[in-house]
């Protein structure tokens, strides 16, 4: 049997779907753009865009250029990569599954027809007529819950609640520009201190904490851009290297959709 997916998108929340479905016996393939803007890098194989290749946990993600190093990748199971923003590649390879995990609050161009099973995670999609599968990814009762008729709840824009704080965990930039960091993930940081410039704006931490997700040094941001989140649970190392348990319940439930379409 054909074991391939097709993951569109490498941050955080999808690493925790890859991952799964590696571990389950899927073979992965994941399309990025060329430069992706996660900020929970320790834990999202779109690093490998930048770095070649990217471990998380104990599996490792390979940045290759062709179908055929693509195979011999996915072959040791290894997650394979390919800088496709477009998706072009999708009707070359042959595959059972296609999972829009770009997380953009929108479709970017995936269609219910490019794969027996089509999946998309949160905002953005229509079950039934975009995709087949919508998956929710709203933290809450119905986190990972399989959607065949209709939407994912709308996105809020409002963080999770850690401890108390949600809104002040997230820093956005103050303007556009390149990104010089400062700091570095896995940082403890207080209320003030600067953290990274945009050109010379000096971007200061919203909050005291760990700095858990902080975006690739060197990308260009827009103003308002999300580039940086704190965790208050500053014992909470360990942490910025494990895919978290909403990464792995969206995960299960990409698991729960593809096995229950092949069924």
């Amino acid at each position: 049997m054909n074991k391939c997916v097709i993951v569109r998108g490498g941050g955080d929340i999808a690493t925790g779907t890859i991952y799964k479905l590696v571990k389950s016996g899927f073979q992965v393939l994941v399309l990025e753009v060329e430069k992706p803007s996660a900020i929970r890098r320790n834990v999202a194989f779109c690093q490998a865009v930048y770095e070649q290749k990217f471990t998380v946990e104990d599996m490792t993600c390979v940045l290759v250029s062709t179908i055929e190093e693509a195979k011999k990748i996915m072959a040791k199971n290894q997650v394979a990569m390919m800088i496709d923003p477009s998706g072009e590649i999708i009707s070359k390879i042959e595959h059972i599954a296609l999972v829009d995990a770009i997380l953009a609050k929108k479709n970017l161009g995936t269609t219910i027809d490019m794969a027996p099973i089509t999946i998309g995670l949160g905002p953005g999609f229509c079950a039934g007529k975009d995709v087949h599968v919508v998956v929710e990814t709203m933290r809450g009762h119905n986190l990972g819950r399989l959607i065949y008729q209709g939407y994912a709840l709308p996105n809020t824009g409002v963080p999770g609640n850690i401890k108390g704080y949600s809104k002040e965990r997230v820093i956005h930039s103050p303007c556009a520009g390149v990104c010089h960091n400062v700091k570095k993930i896995t940082d403890i940081v207080e209320k003030g201190e600067i953290i990274a410039y945009i050109g010379e704006i000096p971007v200061y931490a919203s909050m005291s904490g760990l700095l858990r997700g902080l975006i690739q040094d060197g990308y260009n941001v827009t103003s308002g851009f999300k580039m940086a989140d704190i965790d208050p649970r500053v014992d909470e190392y360990q942490n910025c290297f494990t895919i978290s348990d909403k990464a792995r319940c969206i995960g299960g439930g990409v698991l729960e959709a593809i096995l229950h379409g092949l069924s």
